[in-house]
């Protein structure tokens, strides 16, 4: 039974396994969107959406708390600068997932994950254009 498991393993030792997320969200920061499997980017959606509500607190603590995770000081400086004045009047849903199709390789399903445009908002964004 599945009672009260949390969370995807992959396939991996704890301390790969955050090491790989790490790398991910460090990654997905930086570059805004990453291709990888399909496990992996739901996995990777949990970790960079607390990450960016991070960045929207700015306080030191939390800076010091996303510093400790993300691989990168200018990652990091990023998201508290750029990433978070992007996202502040939204209350979440970060990221956008869209399923590619199978690898050649292994036939692993693939996705996109990518940080939605901040200036997204629903009905407020068509209402005023």
């Amino acid at each position: 039974m599945r009672h009260r498991v949390d969370r995807r393993k992959l396939g991996r030792h704890t301390a790969h396994r955050m090491a790989m997320l790490r790398n991910m969200v460090t990654s997905l920061l930086e570059h805004e969107e990453i291709r990888t499997t399909t496990a992996k980017a739901k996995e990777l959606r949990r970790v960079a959406e607390r990450m960016i509500t991070l960045g929207k607190q700015g306080t030191l603590a939390s800076r010091r708390r996303a510093l400790a995770f993300v691989r990168s000081k200018q990652v990091t400086a990023k998201l508290f600068d750029e990433l978070a004045k992007r996202y502040s009047k939204r209350p979440g849903g970060y990221t956008r997932q869209f399923k590619v199709g199978p690898r050649h390789g292994d036939n692993a399903e693939i996705s996109i994950i990518q940080l939605v445009d901040g200036n997204e908002g629903g009905a407020e964004a068509s209402a005023d254009t």
